[in-house]
């Protein structure tokens, strides 16, 4: 089965996650500075895997609709496309990934550093999730 690595793209990180062989798990395994040259570091990760999809997390607003960020995370898409041709991306809701990251790891006493440093994987990990889940 194809693999698909989800990305929670952020203006500071992005956090990156992939589902398992099966398509059943999502497992975080990253978060890029999303100042730095964070293509390249998703190609080693894709590089990974066989032709895998991307997995773009779109932000709506509580209504649905699309605002600003969503118009910035199309344009975003637009160079993730043109960086990986052969890759097919999808994008999917991500409204309150990244809140019930945070509260996750505010239950679990997660030092403030600590959530700074996993919030974006694990938001990552919680969009891949629910749309492994769709399905079923």
């Amino acid at each position: 089965m194809q693999r698909i690595i989800a990305l929670d793209i952020g203006s500071v990180r992005i956090g990156v996650a992939v589902s398992d062989p099966l398509g059943f798990f999502a497992q975080g395994v990253a978060v890029l500075d999303a100042k730095g040259c964070w293509l390249s570091d998703l190609a080693k990760i894709a590089g990974e895997y066989e032709k895998p999809k991307l997995l773009i997390g779109m932000p709506r607003r509580t209504d649905g609709s699309e605002g600003p960020e969503a118009v910035r995370m199309r344009e975003t898409a637009k160079s993730v496309q043109e960086y990986f041709p052969d890759l097919e991306i999808e994008f999917w809701d991500e409204r309150f990934t990244t809140t019930i990251a945070q509260q996750a790891l505010l239950e679990a006493d997660v030092s403030r550093a600590g959530r700074k440093k996993k919030v974006d994987k694990i938001a990552a990990t919680l969009l891949l999730q629910s749309y492994l889940d769709r399905g079923r």
